[in-house]
């Protein structure tokens, strides 16, 4: 089979695909063609070693993926043929950039039938993320923010904040194409971060009521804007691992203002039998239709560092899917 593979860190072209054996099972497990991959920015960062943590080489990148169930190992409860996602980072396992992918049946979540496997594949990371950056800080009533808000996680937020007692959404974009996205989506209205002063000009769009809370998952510079655009009290939910950037100033002038920052990581959050009720939420939101998932790029295995390179350069829009068989 053929699967991506990470042997130097560095940029995009790292990444080179290989000829390599099918996985084989073991009691327990069952062997999974992959039909669709995810592509995050974070796995950008793993590549070239500025993550949390520095992973060891060579490794297959790709924490997410769906496809279909080709062998089932003893003991397994889930039969050959059925259409399944694999949140592979729940379980602490990488390898999603290849063709196949042995996996413990326990972690596989049925897919319904009129899903599509990208679809699926989009709502893991990006889902899970959105649904729990809702849950650790309601927007009940609130005034909220959602940087890259025509991003993989900025989509869902926006579409899922509301139905969650989001008073207003605003949305922060690098494109006008991206706001025309983001208020399509449910966004009620958003600033360009090109834009000089956005911060201002944002807290303006409020009638000066200012934000309440910012769900921040870019991270990098410009926290001047988020500050600038807060209400006093306000809050920072931060899920950028590896991307801060809160200088000295920034630290004063929310220690000034009553400002808050509250981290956010995904996977302490993830723990009992939460996440299949979770991600069965999702994927019937999905399919009946009250939640849109953009696909922003399909990308053809073969060309993953294309797709770490569009990524990298914010030029997507949704979710970024490898297609292993294209």
């Amino acid at each position: 089979m053929q699967s991506v593979i990470l042997r130097r860190f560095g940029a995009a072209d790292a990444l080179a695909l290989e000829e390599v054996p099918v996985p084989e099972i073991s009691k327990g497990e069952v062997l999974v063609r992959i039909e669709a991959s995810g592509v995050n920015y974070f796995e950008n960062l793993m590549r070239r070693d500025r993550y949390g943590f520095t992973r060891t080489l060579p490794i297959v990148l790709g924490v997410e993926v769906a496809g279909t169930v080709m062998m089932a190992g003893a003991e397994t409860q889930i039969p050959v043929g059925s259409r399944v996602a694999v949140p592979l980072f729940a379980i602490g396992r990488t390898g999603g950039y290849a063709q196949y992918i042995a996996v413990n049946a326990e972690a596989v979540h049925l897919i319904p039938e009129h899903l599509s496997f990208e679809a699926a594949v989009a709502l893991l990371v990006p889902g899970l993320t959105a649904v729990h950056a809702l849950r650790r800080t309601s927007p009940q009533g609130r005034n909220v923010l959602i940087p890259a808000a025509a991003g993989a996680v900025g989509t869902l937020l926006v579409q899922l904040a509301r139905p969650r007692g989001a008073k207003t959404v605003y949305a922060a974009v690098g494109t006008r194409e991206k706001l025309r996205t983001a208020v399509a989506l449910g966004a009620d209205a958003g600033v360009l971060y090109d834009a000089a002063g956005w911060g201002k000009a944002l807290k303006a769009l409020t009638g000066g009521r200012g934000i309440d809370i910012i769900y921040d998952f870019v991270g990098g510079t410009g926290y001047s804007e988020y500050l600038n655009a807060l209400e006093p009290g306000g809050e920072i939910v931060f899920g950028a691992l590896g991307r801060a950037a809160f200088d000295r100033e920034a630290l004063n002038q929310m220690v000034g203002q009553n400002l808050s920052l509250k981290g956010f990581s995904l996977l302490p959050l993830l723990t009992g039998g939460g996440i299949k009720d979770d991600l069965a939420e999702l994927f019937s939101l999905a399919t009946s239709g009250a939640l849109e998932v953009v696909i922003g790029a399909r990308i053809p295995l073969a060309e993953a560092a294309h797709a770490h390179a569009l990524i990298e350069t914010r030029q997507t829009t949704g979710k970024t899917i490898l297609l292993p068989w294209a």
